[in-house]
């Protein structure tokens, strides 16, 4: 289990390059939560990155919790002997699921993930559409905004964050900043 073998896994399912992009935000994301909390941050990073690579190609419209995505590509993931504690991270990130999130990367996962797809929207809507024009304060404004990124499921945002135990403030500061450090490759 390294890097390499995990982003070759996302571009062999992954053509869209904006999922591509998000799946690098939560990447980022996860691995800079990894430092903060004293973890393996090339273990978070890597369930980070892997955690949508089944979606493009097993979206799961229907919301099934054991066909398409995500579960087609944990089993994918078992089968190549990724480590349970990913597979569940990655399970846990899709709420619909039922898998609890019982580890602390997978409420990590869960409470970063939408907000990257927010905070990306964010971005896209600013003149310069760079991540180094967002604030949090504006991140805000559009959150209250429902028809804004009316994709990205808020409650989510605000049950992850909760389960974590830190303000919701500063859970989105936490996120902006790191996707802001690896904002080339984010194309942000």
């Amino acid at each position: 289990m390294n890097r390499d073998d995990a982003l070759a896994l996302v571009r062999e399912h992954t053509k869209n390059e904006n999922l591509v992009k998000h799946m690098l935000a939560v990447e980022t994301v996860m691995r800079a939560y990894a430092e903060k909390y004293g973890e393996d941050a090339e273990r978070w990073g890597i369930t980070g990155l892997l955690h949508d690579f089944d979606y493009e190609m097993h979206p799961n419209d229907e919301r099934s919790p054991i066909e398409e995505h995500p579960s087609w590509g944990v089993a994918l993931l078992r089968e190549k002997g990724y480590p349970e504690d990913i597979c569940e991270a990655i399970m846990g990130h899709a709420y619909y699921t039922g898998t609890p999130r019982e580890s602390l990367m997978a409420k990590v996962m869960f409470a970063s993930d939408e907000l990257t797809g927010l905070i990306t929207a964010v971005a896209l809507v600013r003149p310069s559409k760079q991540l180094a024009d967002v604030k949090v304060k504006s991140i805000k404004k559009k959150w209250k905004q429902k028809a804004f990124a009316a994709g990205v499921n808020r409650e989510e945002i605000v049950e992850g964050t909760e389960a974590l135990g830190i303000d919701l403030d500063e859970h989105v500061g936490f996120v902006l900043d790191a996707m802001k450090a690896n904002a080339d490759a984010l194309g942000l």
